[in-house]
């Protein structure tokens, strides 16, 4: 079961003109920035040169990684010149969504609307569909919808490898721990990578899985790393929030994602999964540059080979460090994923033994 059908992540698009009106009561928390006033009634793929309005529009505080990555892509372009950037945030899922978008794009008019669409898909592509002078890009799981309605997800299998390749070199018991979200594909693929790159250093690891069924939930995805912690875990992946500080305080190894999370364990973090929407949007805006925007699964932006994700610098400041060798496997192949002479497998099933906390 996808993730879309329980809840929500982000990505891309830009086009022609829209009018710039007072931030609508959307609900949640706004950010701004001044706004030019191109000209009015543009339709999706029209070309402009006038900095265009470019909405986010998140179901959780944008504190939380997921949304926190799409949402810095988009301040970044804003902090180029390249857009007027104005969000939402915290929508949530019981009609939030819909709500708010439709409060957009009829009083704010954006060119462009950001966002997820995990948990809220119906209501994104409902609106979409009312509005097909507006680009919309949603990370989801479906397909895309024409003509105005991209989708996107966080393909960041390939530094799941990597880190995997980290966690099973430096184990001293020979057992991981990874705290998820949901045990969707979406998510499954990146900790199956992660068991996969862990497996081919180290044969005998053994990682539990623990999937939490929420997005974001700091105490509760620590409660779930120090249960791992208690069955002899000593190096842990954060897949959600929470872990970093249970293996921090008991002196353990972690491994961060979506942002470099090393400050949060200076002597702990050894590195973190990063993902970059910066290449999704850019090519989405190029497109709408060129009057060339359509509906599109934007998947491949988010490969390590096109620079949509990476591996955080390596933290050789960790406790006991990282071997010499171990590091030199890593950035092998790392190498290997660029050249695309070596391909992460991509494996979406739930992973065996996992549990579910309710």
């Amino acid at each position: 079961m996808a993730r879309t059908r329980l809840w929500r992540r982000s990505a891309v698009a830009l086009l022609g003109a829209a009018a710039l009106a007072t931030v609508a009561a959307c609900g949640g928390n706004t950010g701004t920035t001044t706004a030019s006033s191109p000209a009015a009634g543009a339709s999706a793929g029209a070309s402009t040169t006038a900095k265009p309005l470019v909405y986010g529009a998140y179901a959780t505080p944008i504190e939380e990684p997921w949304d926190g990555v799409i949402h810095r892509a988009l301040q970044a372009a804003a902090d180029k010149g390249d857009i007027t950037y104005k969000h939402v945030d915290n929508i949530g899922y019981a009609g939030g969504m819909e709500r708010t978008l439709r409060d957009i794009a009829a009083n704010d008019k954006p060119a462009v609307v950001f966002g997820d669409a995990f948990g809220n898909e119906a209501a994104v592509r409902k609106v979409a569909k009312d509005f097909p002078a507006i680009a919309f890009a949603f990370g989801s799981g479906e397909k895309e919808q024409a003509p105005n309605l991209s989708v996107f997800d966080n393909w960041i299998h390939d530094p799941a490898y990597l880190a995997g390749m980290l966690a099973g070199g430096t184990t001293k018991s020979n057992v991981l721990g990874v705290v998820g979200g949901y045990p969707v594909p979406e998510v499954n693929r990146i900790v199956n990578a992660f068991i996969g790159g862990a497996q081919s250093v180290n044969p005998k690891v053994q990682v539990k899985v623990s999937f939490i069924n929420t997005w974001f939930d700091p105490a509760k995805g620590k409660q779930a790393a120090q249960a791992q912690i208690a069955q002899n875990a000593d190096v842990l992946f954060a897949e959600r929030a929470g872990v970093i500080e249970a293996a921090k305080e008991k002196g353990l190894r972690s491994i961060g994602a979506m942002a470099d999370q090393k400050s949060q364990g200076p002597d702990s973090v050894m590195t973190s999964l990063l993902w970059d929407m910066g290449p999704t949007v850019q090519a989405v805006l190029q497109q709408v540059r060129d009057g060339k925007y359509v509906g599109a699964n934007l998947k491949d932006y988010s490969f390590l080979k096109n620079g949509g994700s990476s591996l955080a610098e390596l933290n050789t400041a960790v406790k006991g460090g990282i071997p010499a060798d171990l590091m030199a496997k890593v950035t092998a192949k790392q190498a290997e994923l660029k050249s695309g002479s070596f391909t992460t497998p991509v494996d979406e099933k739930t992973p065996a033994g996992s549990t579910e906390i309710k």
